[in-house]
């Protein structure tokens, strides 16, 4: 397995990698996922640094990507994560991990100060992800407390705290 930036070219595999990944979660209809990475893409929020594709072969098996948000009263350049998609015929082989790692890893080496994410938590804190609250960081709809996590980087200061805001296109689908 390889993993690199997307490249022109990618868009089509990566939404079938979203809509793969996300279908079981849309037993009655599609996965929004598709859609919100092209309209991430389109946006001002868009890191193409940070959006990786996993290849086994030939195949873009999978995907993950990082936006520009904020933090705080501030408004503090800050990194939300995802989507991260696998295709169903690859998870739990260790795809999903390479891509958190290398997206984590090329973050920091941007010296970006913290990445945050809505994710499972018994997942994301194998990767250094944490509480967000554990950091006084709150999340725009208080229900996602429970799966609202942070991870600090490098350049990470103690006192960038407040509430977090993805980029708009998560809150337009």
């Amino acid at each position: 397995m390889i993993i690199r930036r997307e490249l022109p070219g990618d868009e089509e595999a990566i939404c079938r990698v979203h809509a793969d990944a996300f279908a079981a979660h849309y037993p009655e209809g599609e996965p929004v996922e598709p859609e919100l990475v092209t309209a991430l893409r389109a946006s001002d929020a868009w890191v193409p640094a940070l959006s990786l594709v996993a290849i086994r072969g030939d195949a873009v098996v999978g995907h993950v990507c990082c936006t520009r948000a904020t933090l705080g009263e501030q408004h503090v350049p800050v990194l939300g994560l995802g989507p991260l998609g696998t295709l169903v015929a690859h998870q739990r082989a260790g795809v999903g991990s390479a891509l958190v790692h290398a997206v984590l890893g090329a973050a920091d080496a941007l010296d970006e100060p913290l990445v945050v994410l809505l994710g499972h938590p018994g997942y994301y804190p194998r990767f250094g992800f944490r509480p967000a609250a554990e950091l006084g960081i709150r999340p725009e709809v208080a229900e996602w407390a429970p799966a609202f996590q942070a991870r600090p980087l490098t350049t990470y200061r103690p006192g960038m705290t407040g509430l977090f805001r993805y980029a708009a296109p998560f809150g337009e689908l």
